[in-house]
């Protein structure tokens, strides 16, 4: 009688324990692209209802009067403050999971090294997909000296990133139409082609910070992470906690003086402050949204307000580009690796690209 062969465990086979892992993920990427669905579908019937319940709350169940200043004010902050909510956190989740395949450390790999005209391309390309916010702006530069990413480069980068970012082109898809979001896309991208190319074309590496220039470029280290499905979902649910739980305040905030000025403003004011026969309120609009510190979730909501009140595209585009890409509080965290020079040149010749552009689109729309 032979002996009895001993069963085989999944530690003596390894093909056993492979077969079962895979197994087990595929139930639960089933199991969450389902759930996603659901949500999904669920997401989208919520967001129909928001016009019709703003209506309901304003002018059924608090009495409001239809047209009355108080009435559409109302009206106008219960129906954006879900939606821009929605919208949010809607493209967080999704652009969080789609992070995960571009990190700053493969962003710096990537663009080390390119020429300048096609580097800048790529750079404000990347802006838009890249993790990105003010308080990040001098551990980017600095990664990108030791990686040896030409200044001008850099700079396309340092502009894309805050102003054509995701959010901003979502929101304003979502509340002002496909046909605004492209042209603030496609002036925003060329505004940080041209202002990098044209920063790289003065060479003014001179004009960054001592201590910046004694880091030696190198090869940036670059760890690749092998991320499951299951992974990239919790990246995206991090992303919702971490940024939405941080701008909501100024969302709120922003609705609140759209709602102002939505119900209070009237029509022929702001058409005569900022509309198109009005050719000082380009200039204006920059030189008031320089000091304010907000981001494009926040501003979107006034800026949807201010067009619904007539005034000029140009003008209204000018000072939301001026609010996000120049603002005064990264304008002091770039103080740090900059010289005041190189920051007056940046100021310069981004805010010449802003005023081009406003002028243009209120000359052409």
């Amino acid at each position: 009688m032979e002996p009895m062969k001993p069963m085989k465990s999944c530690a003596d086979d390894g093909d056993c324990c492979s077969l079962n892992n895979d197994t087990n993920n595929k139930k639960i990427n089933v199991r969450q692209v389902s759930l996603g669905l659901l949500g999904l579908a669920l997401w989208y019937v919520v967001y129909k209802q928001l016009l019709p319940f703003s209506h309901f709350f304003s002018y059924g169940l608090l009495g409001m009067e239809k047209g009355s200043h108080l009435g559409e004010a109302i009206q106008f902050f219960v129906y954006d403050t879900p939606k821009v909510m929605m919208l949010l956190t809607l493209i967080v989740f999704v652009v969080g999971m789609l992070r995960s395949f571009f990190t700053q450390e493969r962003t710096r790999k990537f663009l080390a090294g390119k020429r300048e005209t096609a580097g800048n391309v790529m750079a404000a390309l990347l802006g838009i997909v890249t993790p990105f916010c003010s308080c990040s702006a001098v551990p980017l530069f600095l990664g990108f000296v030791q990686a040896g990413v030409p200044l001008g480069v850099t700079f396309s980068f340092l502009i894309a990133a805050p102003m054509v970012n995701e959010i901003a082109l979502v929101l304003l898809y979502g509340l002002l139409g496909w046909k605004v979001a492209a042209i603030y896309l496609g002036t925003g991208l060329a505004i940080a082609m041209v202002a990098g190319w044209v920063i790289g074309r003065l060479k003014l590496e001179h004009l960054i910070e001592d201590w910046v220039q004694e880091l030696r470029a190198g090869e940036a280290v670059v760890i690749e992470e092998k991320l499951s499905w299951a992974e990239r979902i919790d990246r995206g649910r991090e992303a919702v906690r971490d940024i939405v739980g941080k701008v909501w305040i100024y969302v709120v905030a922003g609705i609140g003086v759209g709602a102002l000025i939505h119900g209070y403003v009237p029509e022929d004011f702001m058409a005569s402050v900022m509309g198109k026969d009005a050719w000082w309120s380009v200039p204006v609009a920059v030189v008031v949204g320089i000091p304010m510190y907000s981001n494009a979730a926040g501003i979107v909501p006034v800026v949807e307000a201010l067009l619904g009140k007539g005034a000029a595209l140009g003008t209204v585009l000018a000072f939301m580009m001026s609010v996000i890409a120049l603002s005064l509080p990264e304008m002091v965290i770039l103080r740090k690796v900059l010289k005041p020079r190189l920051i007056a040149v940046f100021i310069a010749v981004v805010g010449g690209g802003i005023l081009f552009t406003g002028f243009l689109f209120n000359l052409i729309i």
